[in-house]
């Protein structure tokens, strides 16, 4: 990250002084009075993850003033006013242990005019707002300077990234300080979410050498070191931060291999359990992810999840009977054609109504192509395969066993005399061993598996432009096993 953008992104920071706290009173009870704002309705809104909902509801008198309370708390977090369904000011304010307070302001500056009474959280908070938007002031005119394509004076460059450098280094410090002395806070909480880790260069090893892996790991293991994955209020900031770094972290830190990430996942969730919401979080946020990765094999992390915290009953705190059956139903799906897993056979009728078995198939490699006569993306992707099979049929020693979604025998003899296959085409209601789709996973057409001479599946959605570049590269990495 440059420290421009990091600049930017402290823009929206928050900052107040240590100051004492009263034991917090029940419930929540917040005052306003906004100057130019009367007769009206207003929503009190909150952030939780990508979306913005409605907590409350108040009326505005004739003197701009309105109150929201209730007997329970709020949660923590980043909460807004909403009017005539826009955001008076952003990014709103925080709510934290003191939910007692009166918020005072005028329309043609909501910042600027704020005053906060009883709440030394949100009154330092808008005057962290006011302190670095004066700062983003100050830096202006040095990153029109070193913006500018047009200039060819690389002086004034450095001049000005020198002096922009300094005003963030002011920035840095302010939040430094902020978090050291008000760890607690919702304000110090946010900031601190934002906050960087810096990895420091590699030591040497006794001979010299640099352990090129070092920076790694170390970043790993400090990855959440400024972000407590058991605070809930993290949930609830005007950017969806928490599952921005859940996804970071198991992007970019980790290689894309599913035994490694299953470890990585049950990790990041024994970090979460701590609160129940974002244990609940933590959870639904992986499921969406692995639900149809795009990388091939990582759905055996969706069948992870689902036998260790849906089928297990942990989610029953929060999930349905009808949400959890959608997620078994999928994971069963996925279970029964990971990759690794014997290959299920295939027995059905071909176009001369002869029993055709996949297992019957003595080639080195199997393709199972399931496709649809009706389906567009088949068309295009069948002329693909059948160009690949006449190349490389005898160079990777590979069989086709097309699979036809449709019931009509007549649309599967015209589409393999069409595309003149010369594979095995078979019709897949016709069949003898149930339907493949209780057998696979294509709920999709077109779907293809690549399966050994073991019967065992090796690849698995692979477009068929790639198949060419997946075999040679296969065969390479049998070589090195060899």
């Amino acid at each position: 990250m440059t420290r421009f953008s990091i600049f930017l992104l402290v823009i929206i920071s928050v900052s107040f002084h240590a100051c004492a706290q009263q034991p917090p009173k029940p419930g929540y009870d917040i005052k306003f009075r906004i100057t130019g704002l009367k007769d009206t309705t207003v929503y009190l809104g909150y952030y939780y993850a990508e979306g913005t909902y409605v907590r409350d509801t108040a009326r505005v008198n004739t003197n701009g003033e309105f109150f929201f309370d209730g007997k329970e708390a709020l949660p923590h977090g980043v909460y807004f006013l909403v009017l005539d369904k826009t955001r008076l000011f952003d990014p709103g304010f925080v709510i934290s242990a003191n939910q007692h307070f009166t918020m005072e302001t005028a329309k043609d500056d909501f910042v600027k005019n704020m005053v906060v009474k009883n709440d030394a959280d949100n009154k330092l908070f808008f005057e962290n707002l006011r302190f670095n938007m004066d700062r983003n002031k100050e830096a202006e005119p040095f990153i029109k300077v070193f913006q500018d394509t047009t200039l060819r004076d690389e002086v004034k460059k450095k001049e000005a990234r020198d002096g922009f450098s300094k005003i963030n280094d002011k920035v840095i410090d302010y939040q430094n300080k902020l978090i050291a002395a008000n760890p607690n806070t919702m304000t110090a909480r946010l900031l601190k979410s934002t906050k960087r880790i810096d990895v420091p260069q590699p030591p040497k090893r006794a001979d010299g050498t640099i352990d090129s892996t070092y920076q790694l790991r170390y970043y790993r293991q400090h990855f959440f070191d400024n972000f407590d994955l058991s605070d809930d209020a993290l949930i609830r900031l005007p950017q969806p931060i928490y599952s921005q770094k859940v996804n970071e972290y198991l992007d970019k830190l980790f290689p894309p291999q599913a035994d490694t990430l299953k470890k990585a996942v049950e990790d990041l969730v024994n970090r979460a359990k701590k609160n129940q919401e974002t244990y609940k979080y933590m959870v639904f946020t992986l499921t969406i992810k692995f639900q149809n990765p795009e990388i091939m094999g990582l759905d055996d992390v969706f069948v992870f999840i689902n036998d260790k915290y849906y089928a297990t009953g942990e989610m029953n705190f929060w999930a349905n009977d009808r949400y959890r059956k959608n997620i078994k139903e999928h994971a069963d799906r996925l279970r029964k054609s990971l990759i690794g897993n014997t290959a299920p056979n295939l027995i059905m009728q071909d176009e001369n109504l002869k029993p055709r078995s996949m297992y019957d198939i003595k080639s080195k490699y199997t393709i199972l192509f399931i496709f649809d006569p009706d389906c567009g993306f088949c068309k295009t992707e069948t002329p693909k395969l059948v160009n690949f099979y006449n190349q490389n049929k005898a160079r990777f020693d590979v069989e086709v066993f097309a699979v036809s979604a449709d019931t009509s025998m007549k649309k599967m003899r015209e589409y393999i005399k069409q595309y003149n296959m010369k594979w095995i085409t078979v019709n897949g209601p016709r069949t003898y061993v149930g339907s493949y789709h209780d057998l696979y996973d294509a709920m999709t057409t077109p779907s293809l598996y690549i399966i050994d001479e073991k019967k065992k599946i090796i690849a698995k959605k692979i477009p068929t432009d790639k198949l060419e570049e997946f075999f040679v590269n296969y065969e390479k990495s049998l070589k090195r096993k060899a």
